[in-house]
């Protein structure tokens, strides 16, 4: 395993950690937020909400050190531009995950980042269509569609997303907002690993609050068809 060292990150942050590690603490305190000041067009359908834990004092701007570090892993990062030309995407890929790290040019500091993990609970087919982000953004950064531009940034280049267990309450309005312009599908992951497809509509609240049940949103121009068919997910008849 890869191991990221940061000058000053405090002790337990994923900075100081694995990659396996990290991503253990990441998952479970992360937060993602939107503009969600403009209403819904569908009513909002909860998966499992839960409070994240808010970033570590000193977490972005010891990640933000690294970037502009000689030697260190994160100097050299590729750079991709945002909708905004204020900001700019430093995108780095290891073991097969996406970490996509936002920078205000104007402040020179790190806005906030997103990791595209590859999901345990799934077989080696459907994780090479499916990742499941999870992104932290300082306050100030928050419900500026930073988040949103990162996820549609993938979803454009085909990739589809697919939720984690347990959302926080900026990243489930993030989904809400992006099923406006993507599909929306909800599917289970069985035992054996493989994903059951459960309908576009929420599934009933018995079945939508299994840990097993997870919303997904396909790529651009993946149609659902294509998508079933590549991870060897079973569709009804009148499903395509």
């Amino acid at each position: 395993m890869t191991t990221m060292a940061v000058p000053g990150a405090m002790p337990g942050s994923p900075l100081n950690a694995s990659l396996s590690t990290a991503l253990d603490w990441l998952k479970s305190g992360w937060r993602s937020r939107i503009d969600s000041r403009r209403p819904l067009a569908d009513p909002v359908t909860e998966l499992r909400i839960d409070v994240m834990q808010p970033l570590v004092d000193g977490e972005l701007e010891a990640i933000y050190d690294c970037i502009y570090q000689p030697g260190s892993k994160l100097h050299g990062l590729q750079r991709r531009p945002l909708h905004d030309p204020q900001f700019c995407l430093h995108w780095r890929e290891a073991d097969g995950e996406w970490y996509a790290y936002v920078e205000d040019l104007d402040r020179r500091r790190l806005a906030g980042y997103t990791v595209f993990n590859r999901l345990v609970e799934v077989d080696r087919r459907t994780d090479r269509h499916v990742r499941s982000p999870h992104s932290r953004f300082a306050p100030h950064y928050q419900r500026r569609g930073l988040a949103s531009a990162v996820y549609r940034s993938v979803l454009d280049a085909g990739t589809c997303l697919l939720s984690g267990a347990r959302q926080s309450p900026g990243a489930h309005g993030l989904w809400n907002h992006l099923a406006r312009g993507y599909e929306s599908h909800y599917v289970g992951i069985a035992e054996t690993k493989r994903l059951q497809y459960l309908g576009r509509e929420a599934p009933p609240a018995c079945v939508l609050d299994r840990l097993a049940t997870r919303r997904l949103l396909l790529g651009r121009d993946r149609p659902l068809q294509d998508f079933a068919s590549g991870v060897k997910m079973e569709l009804a008849p009148g499903q395509a």
